[in-house]
């Protein structure tokens, strides 16, 4: 037994080992023969594998940049995935006739998850951020060498085209979305420059652009006005001043004697004796105008008549001179209208007054317009405020509809890129050979290990079995364990014989 208590030195552990040599050399022996014959009866495993270059696209980015931006870490599984998929396992099971022999009891799932236990696709890490470019290996574990290198390739082809088929995919999908965004947004845009127009159109000529425009016009009309208005009143005065001569031209033949000038007296006594007849002058001495003279007797009869009744002898003389009046009307009427100067200032007032409704009318025309224009002035700050957010948000759409034109331009390009086969590849750079050597067992490491397992099994053998051990094989063990001195020892009779 080894003594805890006890400093064993190098000499008492290799006589511990060479007492329990058999503990050590039979556990070694069984252990290494049975590592042995584990190598050599373990079915052989063959790996083969292929490396497959990802090839980035041969067209500068800066000119078409690719739609599909995902890693190629994530596409891998994506890609793993489908082609991993039991569809796609079993078509290659039944074409490559796969554990038909030593797996034939196995059902359609089992295979297929045996399959895929003996794939593996493996994506070196990278250092850099970038993952564009790189590399990843594909591998194929079968007991048939040829097998192994036959499907691995297999699955290499299924990968390129599966990665062709994802991004062709992805591109188409990213066009066809973008158009369907684009159109929306030029329908959109189409609808802001109809609204803008509409607005335009409604609003004409009081927009913010048109104000400078309208102030001028404003301006312009408003000296039109005055000149219109001043020009107003200059033939008004002339009216005015024509119609006084008229009146000037009447009124002397009812003035009485000696009231107008001896000249005017004179003049008009003259064609009055000349160019008048009797009755035509008592008519004209008696008043002026045959329609001034009427007004005034059939006023005058109707004051009579609140004061007195028809038979008064005041009322019958005014009766009989309202007859009188109107049984010589020509006479008395044309007398004056007939001089020449009469007729002129007739002309000239009809002519007056027709100019001052024609600027009248003109006036009127104008101020409306003025007031057109300053209500299309005033309202410019309303219709600013609208104009502004009506442009803004077309401005937005319109900018929105650019950019999408420009991502779909892109998408269009990057997916005949992609049909084209233009774009990030995978490529076969390492096709895989028929392996020389089974992937497993590993032969010498499973002797290796056979060695040290046999070794170490031994030595803890040992050790138990010396722990186990309740002899005393030196004094001082005996000393030690039971606490007396020892006085001699005798060595073993063999020895001595020796």
């Amino acid at each position: 037994m080894i003594n805890p208590e006890k400093k064993i030195t190098l000499d008492e552990y290799l006589e511990i080992l060479r007492r329990r040599m058999w503990f050590i050399i039979i556990p070694f022996i069984l252990i290494v023969s049975g590592a042995s014959i584990y190598a050599i009866i373990a079915p052989r495993q063959y790996k083969a594998s292929t490396l497959v270059l990802v090839s980035p696209q041969s067209v500068p980015e800066n000119l078409i940049q690719a739609t599909v931006t995902s890693k190629v870490g994530e596409r891998l599984q994506s890609i793993s995935q489908e082609v991993t998929s039991r569809t796609r396992l079993e078509t290659i099971i039944t074409e490559f006739r796969l554990y038909e022999k030593k797996h034939k009891n196995l059902s359609k799932e089992e295979m297929v998850e045996l399959m895929r236990k003996n794939i593996q696709v493996e994506l070196p890490a990278k250092k850099d951020k970038d993952d564009k470019g790189g590399f990843f290996s594909i591998s194929f574990i079968n007991d048939n060498p040829n097998v192994a290198a036959a499907v691995t390739n297999r699955l290499s082809s299924l990968f390129i085209e599966e990665n062709l088929k994802i991004r062709e995919r992805q591109a188409s999908g990213t066009t066809e979305f973008l158009t369907n965004e684009l159109a929306a947004a030029k329908a959109k845009l189409d609808q802001m420059e109809t609204s803008v127009t509409q607005y335009k159109r409604r609003f004409m000529g009081g927009l913010p652009e048109q104000r400078d425009t309208n102030l001028k016009i404003l301006e312009q009309m408003q000296m039109q006005n005055q000149r219109i208005s001043e020009s107003l009143r200059a033939v008004q005065d002339r009216k005015l001043f024509i119609q006084k001569q008229l009146t000037d031209m009447e009124m002397p033949a009812s003035m009485p004697a000696g009231a107008g000038s001896g000249k005017d007296n004179q003049y008009l006594n003259n064609s009055s004796l000349t160019q008048r007849d009797s009755s035509s002058v008592l008519a004209i001495d008696a008043g002026g105008t045959y329609d001034t003279k009427k007004d005034k007797l059939k006023r005058e009869l109707e004051d009579l008549r609140t004061k007195y009744t028809d038979n008064h002898p005041d009322v019958i003389a005014v009766k009989q001179k309202l007859a009188k009046l109107e049984k010589n009307k020509d006479t008395y009427d044309n007398d004056i209208k007939s001089d020449p100067r009469y007729k002129e200032l007739k002309n000239q007032l009809m002519t007056t007054s027709l100019e001052i409704k024609r600027l009248q009318n003109e006036n009127a025309s104008i101020s409306a317009q003025v007031n057109k224009y300053l209500g299309r002035i005033e309202q410019t700050p309303a219709r600013e405020q609208d104009m502004a957010g009506l442009l803004r948000e077309y401005e937005s759409t319109k900018k929105d509809y650019e950019t999408l034109l420009n991502k779909s331009q892109g998408a269009q390009q990057a997916e005949n890129l992609e049909k084209r086969q233009k774009g990030e590849q995978f490529k076969v750079i390492d096709p895989a050979k028929v392996p020389e050597k089974p992937f497993t067992p590993d032969v010498p490491k499973i002797l290796l290990i056979g060695l040290f397992a046999g070794l170490a099994g031994g030595l803890a053998l040992a050790f138990v079995r010396e722990q186990m051990d309740r002899s005393f094989y030196d004094s001082a063990d005996v000393e030690l364990s039971l606490g007396i001195k020892v006085l001699a020892t005798i060595p073993e009779i063999e020895e001595i014989a020796s």
